[in-house]
């Protein structure tokens, strides 16, 4: 594959990389950029979504029928990755999980009918959505055919009863995507739906309180005692869960990849930085051997994850489903970003540990990046299964 990026995508990302620095980068400092769940504040979100999207850069994942800018995914990969830069970023330009996946997903299964009730109020900013799928034990996480809520059919209605949590954004969503079980089938038992926060039948037991900072609407326990859909809010066919799981989560778990090489890149600027100026014992911390060293690695991983991330993406642009390289890039980056941020925390010393930095917000969200949209062992399972059966083809260039 070829690593450059076409005039458009590179326009984008340029323009994108200076709006980060002008616009987002100075507010991190100011303890008033932040609501109670140590993201940006609803005010101020709204002011800087409306910058963003009066410069052309909303929503550049969704194609331009429906107002977003249509790029690849190569093109996307390069821009996420500039985004978050600003630990602020994705959400502002309409681009930030669990709404970045469900739009993709929603484009590409929903019906036109589909399209425009639940699709259209999520890019144009709206409204915020969730992807309801995990549940508490025996249920389903990273294994969706372990989906204990059911959908039962009632003529021309569908009614839910199940128990979910840990589903992200759900505290601010107004469409919801979930996933429930409509027959034993072992792969065809699950089917997707369609429903609204205000429908009755339903309701968010409770915000659950996570180690890290949030994305806005947190991550909430959910309780389905009768929610009645409608069978044309159901999507796809009857059965075809598995399948929008599938669509879905492919290209959004890239989308993770993308955004944590911008927080990585991010904390290595930090501690370049820092590093370049901070002298110990009459020596400059960056002339030390064992400093270079701790850079040059986590350069490198970093590097090496983004080849990874922009494979997976050609890959998806050629039309692959690209199991395995999304798989082999959600886990190197997942661990990429951990060791980038730790170790700028370490060269930078109490500074990095304080809050004088992002670098402690950016620690406390990389632990999850090796559990979200599937634990780093269930993707090392897909990619070792890849390479039992395909032997020495598991390496090839085709």
């Amino acid at each position: 594959m070829d690593f450059s990026l076409d005039a458009r995508s590179e326009d984008f990302r340029q323009r994108i990389k200076q709006f980060v620095e002008r616009e987002l980068i100075p507010l991190e400092q100011d303890p008033a950029s932040y609501d109670e769940h140590e993201n940006i504040a609803p005010a101020l979100l709204k002011t800087t979504q409306e910058k963003a999207r009066k410069e052309g850069l909303w929503a550049l994942q969704m194609p331009q029928d429906v107002g977003g800018q249509g790029l690849n995914i190569v093109g996307m990969a390069a821009c996420y990755e500039e985004m978050n830069r600003s630990i602020f970023g994705p959400v502002v330009f309409n681009s930030a999980a669990p709404d970045d996946g469900n739009m993709m997903v929603l484009y590409k299964v929903g019906t036109e009918q589909q399209k425009a009730r639940w699709l259209q109020p999520i890019v144009d900013g709206e409204v915020k959505s969730a992807f309801v799928m995990t549940e508490p034990a025996p249920g389903c996480g990273s294994d969706p055919s372990m989906t204990q809520t059911t959908a039962t059919r009632d003529g021309d209605n569908w009614v839910i009863h199940g128990h979910k949590h840990y589903i992200t954004g759900a505290g601010i969503a107004s469409h919801f995507i979930l996933m429930a079980r409509t027959s034993d089938d072992t792969r065809k038992g699950l089917t997707a739906f369609l429903f609204h926060k205000d429908d009755p039948g339903w309701e968010i037991i409770r915000r659950i309180p996570i180690m890290g900072p949030e994305e806005h609407g947190g991550h909430c326990e959910l309780k389905f005692n009768g929610l009645v859909i409608p069978d044309e809010n159901r999507l796809m066919n009857v059965g075809d869960g598995l399948k929008v799981t599938q669509i879905r989560l492919g290209t959004a778990r890239l989308t993770h990849c993308m955004r944590w090489l911008g927080l990585a890149k991010r904390s290595m600027e930090i501690a370049t930085a820092y590093v370049a100026e901070r002298e110990s014992f009459g020596v400059r911390l960056a002339d030390r051997e064992g400093v270079q060293w701790l850079l040059g690695e986590a350069a490198m991983d970093i590097q090496i994850g983004r080849l990874l991330t922009m494979h997976a993406a050609w890959k998806l642009d050629q039309g692959s489903f690209a199991k395995k390289e999304v798989s082999m890039a959600k886990v190197a980056v997942a661990d990429t970003l951990h060791k980038a941020v730790d170790t700028a925390i370490q060269l930078c010393g109490a500074r990095g540990y304080s809050k004088d930095t992002p670098l402690e917000w950016i620690y406390r969200y990389a632990r999850q990046a090796r559990l979200v949209d599937g634990a780093s062992e269930v993707h090392k399972m897909v990619f070792s299964k890849n390479l039992l059966a395909d032997g020495a083809d598991f390496w090839s260039w085709g």
